[in-house]
């Protein structure tokens, strides 16, 4: 991906002009940068394969990682997870929306599709990427935006240059990042287990498990 003019927009002033473009990429099989409840990230659509490849090849990432989605509600999840736990629902109700990511076992169809037994789940608290995911009303990538093995860009000047001719757009926001990743969870077996601690802390997180 080489001499692409990025659509650059300031979410905080185009906020409907902003989703209204985000959809119309994602479902084109673009890629955009995107502020999160955590960090910056590239996003698009997972189902196109395309589109992740060229996230892949951007990043200079191994296809055996995954990515993050966000997803907009409980309802969305569970159209591609297995819920073995009743329990778990009400865990991640009380958790969501948070800089949570879940790990959750992948229903027999959403097996076919990832090519994978589980997936990454996240529903985040941030206003742009529920109104986004709320439209689009489909799973959406986040994944940081640096090299593989370099730090995350979450200033928006060094995304621009870095970045610019090589997405379909960036959407950014003038207030300040919070430039710390999510709390991420294995929620594939009977109990939750500390993947990588971020912003939420853990033991805040088992509080809210135990008194499900």
């Amino acid at each position: 991906m080489i001499d692409i003019v990025a659509e650059i927009m300031d979410i905080d002033k185009n906020f409907d002009l902003a989703v209204t473009s985000a959809k119309k990429l994602f479902f084109n099989g673009k890629i955009f940068i995107y502020p999160t409840d955590t960090i910056y990230g590239f996003g698009c659509n997972p189902f196109n394969e395309d589109a992740v490849a060229n996230i892949l090849k951007l990043k200079g990432r191994d296809e055996a990682k995954r990515f993050i989605l966000l997803i907009d509600s409980i309802d969305s999840l569970l159209k591609y997870i297995d819920v073995k736990i009743e329990s778990h629902i009400d865990f991640l109700i009380s958790i969501w929306p948070n800089p949570i990511t879940v790990v959750l076992n992948l229903n027999k169809n959403a097996k076919k599709i990832f090519k994978h037994e589980t997936a990454a789940f996240r529903i985040p608290s941030h206003r742009f990427c529920l109104k986004l995911l709320s439209e689009i009303k489909m799973p959406l990538i986040s994944t940081s935006v640096n090299r593989t093995g370099r730090p995350s860009l979450n200033d928006i000047q060094s995304i621009k240059y870095e970045y610019s001719s090589q997405v379909d757009a960036v959407f950014y926001t003038q207030k300040p990042p919070v430039a710390e990743s999510s709390t991420l969870i294995d929620l594939s077996k009977d109990y939750p287990i500390l993947l990588r601690e971020g912003k939420y802390k853990f033991e805040d997180i088992m509080k809210k498990y135990e008194e499900v």
